[in-house]
């Protein structure tokens, strides 16, 4: 048997409107539904809707003293398809998913996935590649030109080929992207190509070392100061050495009385050692003093020179509001690259240009593949689904399809439209214009039985598909169901016997009266109770013999 990769195997609902407590066990395949006008379906329906996002209010508690409780159990299979949406909210991963709602009743509302507290949009980006939910009037997804794009792709068996040309597309864009940006780049740099050359031969032409600036700050502020400084060297050698009493000779003569002193008390030995250290240490600085002497000289034109110099490096950073020559050589070095890719630039330019040139000859091909292929399934589609129309009650309905290029975009070059025509009028409208409850859900049943073997559909529920026909028409869309739930999990709420006895499981649904209260109740029928039962769905109550035979008939058993 086909395993789903996704499958509402229980649900359960308490304190919704009629229901006090209600849990189905449901089929992989076809389950049907029924029950009188009134006892409770279409609740089930609402509930069902709720833990696949829908919005609610406090009217749905039957008792106010109690919380709304609606829970679904699905199995997953298929860990990847999921993989993106659990990682996204924090959701451990489990074959087992139990969605849950709670409404209180003050109408406050809580949805759960895995016990993990999940908001409505993200509740309903999941269940959408769980359920495909398709009551009356409900027109989105076949009127939706993605979707009638996909039915096209499926019956051509596109997928391989239209992710081919997806990664070509995002390629050329990516290139084009690309592209642009250098060319809005260039132009940006033509107009500053000139400023920025002239930026960069005024701070070149200065020859500009690391440190320079603050290094000829210092020094020029020692040289303007250089008569002040030798002066003052003058004074600290006369002092230290050439004096009437210099300090060098007064620490001579106290070094020779401390020695006489040493022969009596042996503890002035020390002190005598740091004396004459002090002796050499004063002589040796006397020493580079005047060396300092002999180099200071008041230089006029050296110091014209630092100060022109720092002029000009004053001026630039000034120009480029920076306050070091690490940032004037920064911003050097930064011109350097930025010009030297202007001179790269049009070469890469012209590299990606031939390169996106190449992108888009593949893109156009791959595009014309899928429109070519995607044309050879008009007609047989027309011709198939306009067949099933006229199966299930709907002679005079046609489709027709439309294929029209449009710009490139990530599918390719092609709009597809499926145009419909209730009453063969040969004037095709959009389906969501002209198509009624009734018509537009057999109308999907029809698309989607084509495309069942292509497409990894989701659990498909159908409510009320089956209004308006009765009769032969009925029993097709009976088979066209049961053949589409032998590989997946069909739901299908009906009225017509024809439909009921094709279901793989039958549940019913009916209200019981307790007192001043009513209760909605559903339970699934064994194969004796469904013989009675749509027997009494085809002749009334009590069934009459042929209502037997004739629902046995339509089980086949």
């Amino acid at each position: 048997m086909y395993i789903a990769k996704a499958m509402l195997t229980k649900l359960e609902i308490q304190n919704y409107i009629l229901i006090d407590h209600l849990a189905i066990d449901l089929s992989a395949q076809l389950s049907v539904i029924t029950g009188e006008t009134g006892a409770g379906k279409s609740i089930i329906m609402g509930a069902l809707g709720l833990i696949l996002g829908d919005r609610a209010d406090s009217t749905v508690c039957r008792n106010a003293e109690k919380k709304c409780f609606i829970e679904g159990t699905f199995q997953l299979s298929n860990k990847e398809q999921y993989a993106a949406f659990f990682e996204a909210n924090e959701i451990d991963f489990s074959e087992e998913l139990i969605i849950r709602r709670e409404i209180s009743a003050q109408g406050k509302s809580r949805a759960f996935i895995n016990d993990t507290p999940i908001n409505l949009n993200e509740l309903k980006q999941l269940t959408s590649q769980l359920v495909d939910l398709h009551q009356q009037f409900d027109t989105l997804t076949l009127g939706d030109t993605d979707f009638q794009r996909t039915v096209i792709d499926a019956l051509a068996n596109l997928p391989k080929e239209v992710s081919i040309y997806q990664l070509a597309f995002h390629q050329w864009k990516e290139d084009e992207k690309k592209l642009n940006e250098l060319i809005n780049q260039k132009a940006a740099f033509d107009k500053t190509e000139s400023y920025n050359k002239f930026l960069l031969e005024e701070l070149t032409t200065l020859h500009l070392k690391e440190n320079e600036l603050e290094e000829i700050e210092k020094e020029l502020k020692f040289l303007e100061n250089a008569v002040q400084i030798k002066s003052q060297i003058d004074q600290s050698i006369q002092q230290l050495e050439h004096s009437d009493n210099p300090i060098v000779q007064q620490i001579k003569q106290i070094g020779n009385s401390l020695e006489s002193i040493v022969k009596w008390q042996p503890s002035f030995e020390e002190l005598l050692v740091r004396i004459k250290a002090a002796q050499i240490e004063l002589a040796d600085i006397t020493s580079e003093l005047t060396i300092w002497q002999d180099k200071i000289d008041y230089d006029e034109n050296k110091i014209v020179t630092f100060q022109e110099r720092l002029s000009q490096g004053y001026s630039l950073q000034k120009k480029h509001k920076v306050k070091s020559t690490a940032e004037l050589l920064e911003i050097q070095s930064s011109l350097e690259k930025e010009l030297e890719a202007v001179l790269n630039l049009e070469d890469t330019i012209a590299h990606l240009t031939k390169q996106v040139a190449q992108h888009f000859d593949k893109v156009k091909l791959l595009a014309t593949t899928l429109t070519e292929k995607r044309t050879k399934q008009v007609e047989p589609l027309i011709k198939n689904v306009n067949q099933l129309l006229h199966q299930v009650g709907m002679p005079n309905a046609k489709i027709k399809v439309t294929i029209e290029a449009i710009p490139y975009s990530l599918y390719g070059q092609d709009k597809i439209d499926i145009l419909f025509d209730a009453n063969n009028t040969n004037k095709f409208e959009p389906i969501r214009k002209v198509a009624s409850g009734g018509e537009l859900s057999r109308l999907m049943l029809c698309i989607k039985s084509l495309v069942a073997k292509s497409v990894d559909l989701p659990t498909m529920i159908f409510d009320e598909i089956d209004t308006g026909i009765s009769g032969e028409p009925a029993k097709q869309v009976g088979l066209l169901l049961q053949n589409l739930g032998i590989n997946r999990q069909v739901l299908c709420i009906t009225h017509q016997p024809q439909i009921a006895a094709k279901g793989h499981t039958h549940l019913y649904v009916y209200k019981e009266q307790k007192g001043t209260t009513t209760q909605t109740h559903l339970r699934a029928l064994n194969k004796e109770e469904r013989i009675q039962h749509i027997a009494r769905m085809i002749g009334g109550d009590p069934p009459t013999k042929s209502a037997l035979d004739n629902a046995k008939e339509l089980m086949a058993v």
